[in-house]
């Protein structure tokens, strides 16, 4: 019975103790609290989450895309019209200038130079005649046998038929310079894309035949932005990535086009691809990147540490323990490195949050920590100690 009392007023002694001491922490406290407050506890960011500025090159990036054309490419045309007998080559065949293609029957233009070759006869018997007419009329004249009219009407007789027979025998010239140019024989050295014919069709003026490409030279068009063009000059070495070729091929800017495409902000800009080998096919998509060199020092953060807000750009930072929120202006980007210039609204020493979080109030309190790993390390470490 003792030793049960003895014990009973010992845990009345401990109860007793324990509410002294939820009284005397409830007494520090900061006061009364409302329903549903919280306290406020401080953010914590990880080192690597907090960036200073730094002073970097950012070289400038101009990209413009489009097919390959082959500009030294010919189309073969039918000089006249006439039936198609044969093609010698194929779509792929390897041609060389003067090479005969094919052939066409032209017995229709010759028949047609023989007809002008004799009008071109029956007109100069005419203006024979015309000529010696008028020579004897101005005999006539001469001797008062006839009226200046008579002579008259004979001189433009003479001159009209000669008139015809100078007509009579450009058009046999022109016809018999069809008929030289009417062989099918490659004008380049080239490779045949494109049949447009077979053998046995008829054939009418100027109808299209065969395509041949030469490949030694390709060309890339691609448009660029009114803004940018300005930084492009003719010459200037271009790295162009051809679809299914893994690595890039130096090309060069050839020309500039002088005004802007309609209704469009993008002008044209063409470079030249030299293609000795022939490892390129025209019609193979590319693309063209012109690096533009950087010599100036620029104030750069993170891209992810932009962010904007009410059409203004910001950023986050951490100044004297709490949170700051200050509008930049930024200048160039660099997306490969994943910076961008800020040219005013930061200095050199700022804290920067690194990413974008939500729900970021400015004047909250924030602290830097260090990585949780590191933090585990150190607890490890001090209960090994003890």
């Amino acid at each position: 019975m003792r030793k049960s009392w003895k014990l009973g007023g010992i845990a009345a002694v401990v109860l007793v103790i324990g509410g002294a001491g939820v009284a005397v922490m409830a007494s520090k406290g900061d006061g009364p609290k409302k329903p549903g407050d919280k306290p406020k506890t401080a953010l914590e960011f990880l080192a690597a989450e907090v960036v200073k500025p730094t002073l970097t090159a950012m070289p400038g990036q101009i990209e413009f895309s489009g097919p390959l054309v082959a500009p030294g490419t010919v189309v073969v045309r039918a000089k006249s019209n006439g039936t198609l007998l044969n093609l010698a080559v194929g779509e792929g065949s390897r041609v060389k200038a003067g090479q005969a293609l094919g052939q066409v029957d032209l017995e229709e233009l010759r028949y047609r130079i023989a007809e002008r070759g004799a009008s071109v006869e029956a007109m100069r018997a005419q203006m024979d005649q015309a000529e010696r007419s008028y020579k004897a009329n101005e005999g006539l004249a001469a001797k008062n046998f006839i009226a200046q009219t008579a002579l008259d009407n004979s001189r433009a007789a003479y001159e009209s038929a000669r008139a015809n027979w100078h007509a009579a025998k450009a058009q046999l010239d022109t016809s018999q310079v069809t008929m030289r140019q009417a062989g099918l024989v490659s004008p380049i050295n080239g490779v045949v894309a494109k049949r447009h014919a077979l053998p046995g069709e008829k054939l009418a003026a100027e109808q299209q035949i065969l395509t041949i490409v030469d490949l030694a030279k390709l060309e890339l068009a691609g448009l660029v932005g009114t803004h940018e063009v300005s930084r492009l000059q003719p010459g200037m070495p271009v790295q162009v990535k051809v679809e299914g070729v893994e690595q890039p091929v130096e090309a060069k800017i050839a020309r500039i086009a002088p005004a802007a495409e309609p209704g469009t902000r993008s002008i044209g800009v063409t470079l030249v691809l030299d293609n000795p080998k022939e490892l390129y096919r025209a019609g193979q998509y590319a693309v063209a990147k012109v690096v533009l060199h950087d010599d100036t020092q620029r104030l750069t953060v993170p891209i992810a540490a932009v962010s904007r807000n009410s059409g203004q750009e910001q950023v986050w930072m951490i100044e004297n323990g709490a949170l700051v929120r200050r509008i930049v202006t930024t200048g160039r980007s660099d997306a490969r490195e994943g910076r961008v210039e800020v040219l005013n609204g930061l200095k050199p020493e700022a804290q920067v949050l690194a990413a974008r979080f939500d729900n970021l109030r400015e004047g909250d309190k924030a602290n830097i920590v260090v990585a949780k790993a590191k933090v585990a390390s150190s607890a490890a470490s001090a209960a090994v100690q003890q």
